[in-house]
């Protein structure tokens, strides 16, 4: 659940940003200065800017995750449980067939993991502290099998183009809703170069936070669906019922937290109810144990 939160997070920073600074170069302006907004220029300066942020998100994914968190990267094992990550890591790797991951570990008594880089051969697998000292070896196979199974499948690349459409969509109505609110309603002819007031600039930017806000929600559909697949891989690298353990005992101890940014990249997601489900990063733990079990998702990629 840690991927997810931390890069839609990075990604919504980035977009705010770069929007204010937009502004403040007189970009919109600029695309309404032939009096009316220009919706084929708007469009393209959507794209490239949301699916610019989107990347960017991506590109930074691994420092972020590092900062974030702590994690350290296990360069030259200490110890024996060193050695074991990282000699799991690398089996499950080229069985799944990708490059070797960076390997990691955080201090957090919660037990869980997560996966995030760039592309299947530039990527950062990391464990907490918690998830060594409180499940068991075959448990802890299946969670970074899974996470592997992050990487293989593209999750976080797919993640990213799914989140530049996203930008795209609420770039463009953000400034569509300020325009006819600045001019429809307020009526607003004051700045004769451009025709775009105050009204503009403050309606964008809110509207720029709720559909932000609002649209999240598809990308927490894929998430959800995305984790599916993932415990699957972890069935296939691994074992089924490894993996079984594995979700049993985040479902007891239910202690999985992430800090909030991070809580899509990680094993175990948080619980909601009613309409927060629709923002939730992860499915339910009893849905995923129950589709492992009927191997609803082993055929699938």
């Amino acid at each position: 659940m840690k991927r997810v939160l931390l890069f839609l997070a990075t990604n919504f920073a980035i977009i705010i940003v770069l929007s204010i600074t937009l502004r403040l170069l007189g970009i919109d302006s600029i695309l309404a200065s032939s009096g009316g907004l220009n919706l084929t220029a708007l469009l393209i300066f959507s794209a490239v800017f949301g699916m610019g942020g989107s990347f960017i998100s991506l590109a930074i994914s691994k420092w972020m995750a590092k900062m974030s968190t702590g994690a350290k990267v296990i360069e030259n094992p200490r110890d024996q449980i060193e050695i074991w990550l990282v000699d799991t890591v690398r089996r499950q790797a080229r069985q799944a067939g990708i490059g070797m991951p960076e390997v990691a570990m955080y201090d957090s008594p919660d037990m869980n993991a997560f996966a995030t880089g760039m592309s299947r051969n530039n990527s950062l697998v990391a464990v907490s502290t918690g998830l060594l000292q409180h499940m068991e070896k075959d448990e802890v196979e299946a969670v970074l099998a899974h996470e592997v199974s992050h990487i293989a499948n593209g999750d976080m690349v797919t993640l990213t183009l799914i989140q530049g459409v996203v930008n795209t969509f609420v770039i463009f109505m953000a400034r569509v809703i300020g325009y006819f609110v600045d001019q429809v309603l307020l009526k607003n002819q004051n700045n004769e170069s451009s025709g775009l007031g105050i009204g503009y600039f403050v309606t964008s930017i809110i509207a720029e936070l709720i559909l932000g806000f609002l649209a999240s929600s598809i990308v927490m559909w894929f998430s959800r669906k995305r984790e599916f697949h993932a415990d699957a891989g972890s069935a296939r690298l691994e074992n089924p019922q490894k993996m079984i353990a594995a979700l049993e005992r985040l479902q007891m101890a239910h202690t999985g937290k992430l800090p909030s940014q991070l809580t899509a990249f990680g094993i175990a997601g948080n619980k909601e109810s009613s309409w927060k489900e629709w923002f939730m990063s992860h499915p339910p733990l009893e849905d995923r144990i129950a589709a492992l079990k009927k191997g609803e998702y082993l055929q699938q990629r």
